[in-house]
């Protein structure tokens, strides 16, 4: 067993799991929180070390390609104090995180073990995840991502009351946080519907402008998102059993869909979210999905 222990969290290492807690200091961060414990199983870690500072040090671990829905959205854009995945070592541990980083270094890796995943080894956050942010309030269930637009969205978003979208109709999800004066976004990708729109006008964008630790929450969400879509490394299936496969119901639901997108089009043109020009090249976009 190898352990440590910090005001920022404890790190613990059986020989199977790496466990993660966060601690108590009041600079521990929300997203972190929230989080709550999380447990690494040895195949899931790519590595861990160790980084002495002038004062106190750092522990890092990294994990595997695709083994985690959470690292997947990030893509390495958290900040330190909100990356779950480091930890603040305090002066005079350098010895315990250095034992720790050997234990997990020097633990035989069971036969088998993967170099990369084609399917998540965590489960990404607990459900229902909720952010609240400029834009107004983004959640997810497990079933559905739900957006409730908030007094600063922009007039055609607000009109819209709220968006509401079953993770069977998501095919993608994108996060990146705000950054000086480049706002972030999470942007949700609808099976069949092209992202013709900029992130003030899409219906399903919200878009992050401070940065603070409730927009960073956002990524919570993105993750819980991608966790209940099909993993990106996974093996996809030949063209003809995919059409062989799929019901007929399920061409119906992206018609659907593309439809219900053009309605949202046509408020957002005559709201004048959109001109002419952007309006006409979008609703062809969709049309031309429609008839493939």
């Amino acid at each position: 067993m190898a352990e440590i222990n910090s005001p920022f969290g404890t790190w613990m290492f059986d020989g199977d799991v790496l466990r993660i807690t966060p601690g108590s200091h009041r600079r521990v961060h929300k997203l972190r929180r929230t989080l709550g414990e999380m447990e690494l199983p040895l195949t899931a870690v790519a590595g861990v070390s160790f980084e002495q500072g002038r004062k106190s040090g750092r522990l890092r671990v990294r994990l595997k390609d695709g083994a985690d829905p959470l690292s997947l959205v990030a893509r390495g854009n958290l900040p330190e104090n909100a990356d779950p995945y480091q930890l603040t070592v305090e002066p005079g541990q350098q010895q315990e995180a250095e034992y720790l980083v050997d234990a997990v270094r020097f633990t035989p890796r069971p036969d088998g073990d993967p170099v990369s995943f084609t399917r998540f080894a965590l489960p990404g956050p607990a459900v229902p995840v909720t952010a609240t942010v400029s834009e107004g309030v983004v959640s997810c269930d497990g079933n559905r991502v739900l957006i409730e637009w908030g007094w600063q969205a922009a007039e055609a978003k607000r009109k819209l009351g709220r968006t509401e979208l079953s993770l069977d109709a998501v095919e993608g999800v994108d996060w990146r946080p705000s950054a000086g004066l480049t706002d972030g976004l999470l942007r949700l990708r609808p099976r069949g519907v092209p992202v013709t729109l900029p992130p003030e006008s899409d219906p399903h964008c919200v878009r992050l402008v401070w940065g603070t630790e409730n927009e960073l929450l956002t990524v919570l969400v993105a993750a819980a998102v991608a966790a209940r879509l099909p993993h990106p490394n996974a093996p996809t299936e030949p063209t003809n059993a995919r059409q062989e496969s799929t019901p007929p119901h399920g061409a119906l639901a992206d018609v659907d869909e593309v439809l219900r997108r053009i309605r949202e089009l046509g408020e957002l043109h005559r709201d004048g979210v959109l001109d002419d020009t952007e309006f006409a090249t979008a609703k062809q976009a969709l049309l031309r999905r429609l008839s493939d």
